[in-house]
């Protein structure tokens, strides 16, 4: 019973993040690059589009580090493995999440204009990482719990 909670509660936070990234990157974001808004109103914009976003993040990161830890605890062999390895892939994406939120947001609201487009690659390199990083997890998991009937 409590495996099955974990299992359930961490495959629907991984399809949230992935999800929630997924949408910003190929919906959001090509949309908000038509409006045609100058260099000043478009990080207007998108700082207001990030703004208090960290907080809703964080605690669904530790939340997945929590229950495929749990997972990885009360299971064996591949798929206790496999945890381990979702839980690690988690981890690289939380380390890409606070380069972000703490380091690189900053610096772009304090750059120069001409600072701003290579700050914006930045952040869609970054961007992309953690989508490939917490879908590789959000699949692993998916497909070791499909697969190994836990």
């Amino acid at each position: 019973m409590v495996l099955s909670l974990l299992l359930t509660a961490h495959l629907g936070l991984a399809a949230m993040w992935c999800g929630s990234m997924g949408y910003s990157l190929l919906v959001v974001q090509p949309k908000v690059a038509r409006f045609g808004f100058d260099d000043e109103r478009l990080e207007e914009f998108l700082t207001l589009l990030a703004q208090g976003n960290r907080w809703k993040v964080v605690p669904i990161v530790a939340a997945l580090l929590a229950t495929g830890a749990g997972v990885a605890a009360l299971t064996g062999g591949g798929p206790r493995l496999a945890f381990l390895g979702v839980v690690l892939l988690y981890c690289a994406a939380a380390a890409v999440f606070a380069d972000v939120s703490w380091r690189h947001w900053p610096a772009r609201v304090f750059a120069l204009p001409e600072e701003r487009p290579a700050l914006r690659r930045g952040l869609r390199l970054r961007a992309w990482t953690m989508l490939v990083l917490v879908g590789a997890a959000f699949a692993t998991a998916l497909l070791t719990t499909t697969f190994t009937g836990q």
